[in-house]
């Protein structure tokens, strides 16, 4: 893997600050220990401070190149797969917004719900999924979007059918990584689709506590999202 730096200080904020959903995921999958070390330089990484930056991107890097040499499964044909983490929604969110919405902030929302979903079904302890949240609000990722309100015509939240989409794009049966603790991911094969719209809810209503702007903050606070009409 080669990281030209110099090419990364030449990127827009907005691409520098995207790369950072890739080195939270792998740290929430791999290894708990860079997870701390995120939380712990979150303020320099928020400013994008170049010096953190070029760590961060060495330590996710090197964490993505170890678990394709050593995960058994380099070409990702087999179901699990856990660098897809967070993205069964992220993928369908992409396609609701008519692919405005970046890639970046799609699976940070992916990995809020399915961190928040992991922590209400007993695998996380909730103390764990707060980090979480707070790490990814920190980087000034987003953890809601409108898009996950829209509905299909039974009322059904059309984010959901991400899973049946996600289960044809792997074969076989659905499989889909949690969070068992941080660093440490599990692989889950049904989900409690009540409680899944519960933590939409919950997701909402945190967004909406941010300030007075709320919900109609969510295009205008981050570049690349997209709209939805109606909801903002």
């Amino acid at each position: 893997v080669v990281n030209d730096f110099r090419f990364l200080h030449t990127q827009d904020e907005e691409t520098r600050r995207a790369g950072l959903i890739e080195a939270v995921k792998v740290a929430l999958v791999k290894d708990a220990a860079f997870f701390e070390w995120i939380e712990e330089h979150l303020t320099a990484l928020s400013i994008l401070d170049p010096e953190t930056l070029e760590q961060c991107v060495e330590k996710s890097a090197l964490l993505h190149a170890r678990h394709i040499a050593t995960g058994g499964d380099p070409f990702e044909t087999g179901s699990s797969r856990p660098l897809d983490f967070g993205h069964w929604a992220a993928h369908k969110l992409e396609a609701l917004g008519g692919y405005q919405l970046s890639h970046a902030h799609a699976v940070a929302v992916g990995l809020a719900l399915d961190t928040l979903y992991s922590a209400r079904i007993g695998l996380l302890d909730p103390t764990s999924a707060e980090r979480v949240l707070a790490v990814l609000d920190g980087l000034s990722l987003l953890t809601y979007h409108p898009d996950l309100e829209l509905r299909d015509g039974n009322g059904q939240r059309k984010v959901f059918e991400g899973l049946d989409e996600f289960r044809e794009h792997l074969g076989g049966e659905l499989t889909v990584l949690l969070l068992a603790d941080l660093g440490k991911g599990v692989d889950v094969h049904e989900f409690d689709m009540p409680l899944l719209d519960r933590c939409i809810v919950e997701l909402r209503s945190r967004w909406e506590s941010r300030g007075p702007a709320g919900i109609n903050s969510v295009v205008a606070d981050f570049p690349g999202t997209g709209s939805v009409p109606g909801c903002v």
